[in-house]
Order: structure tokens, then C-alpha cells, then sequence
């Protein structure tokens, strides 16, 4: 399984990944802006999902709204 984000670049465990417009975390006030950088995400078993750390929390983000950074 390879996962990719927006632009095509394949992903892999422990990368950094930057935020390509703003997003609502549902269930949360928290707004993600864009340029926000992810380092150390975790692959989940869906390709277009990653795990990442907010604080305390872990948010699973869609690939196509991730860029390799």
C-alpha cells in the first residue's frame, strides 16, 4: 500500500507533512490554518489517512488535504 498526498509524493511513517488550506476538526474547536507542519505522522490502515499530534490530542487528517514537507 502506498499513500500519497495532494501532490503525487509518497508518504512514509515518521514524515512531515504541511496542511494545504484551512480545516474544522470536526468534534473540536480547533481550526487547523494552513502552513500548519505535522511532524512524525503514523500510516493508518486506509490510504488516504494519517495520524497526527495536536497538543495531547491525535487527529486523523485526509492525505488530499496534506503536502510532503
Amino acid at each position: 500500500m502506498t499513500v500519497k498526498d495532494s501532490n503525487g509524493n509518497e508518504l512514509a511513517e515518521g514524515d512531515a507533512v504541511q496542511v494545504i488550506r484551512d480545516l474544522k476538526v470536526k468534534g473540536s474547536s480547533i481550526t487547523l490554518k494552513r502552513g500548519k507542519v505535522f511532524k512524525s505522522i503514523h500510516l493508518t490502515d486506509n490510504e488516504e489517512e494519517v495520524e497526527c499530534r495536536e497538543g495531547k490530542t491525535t487527529i486523523v487528517l485526509k492525505t488530499c488535504f496534506l503536502k510532503k514537507a
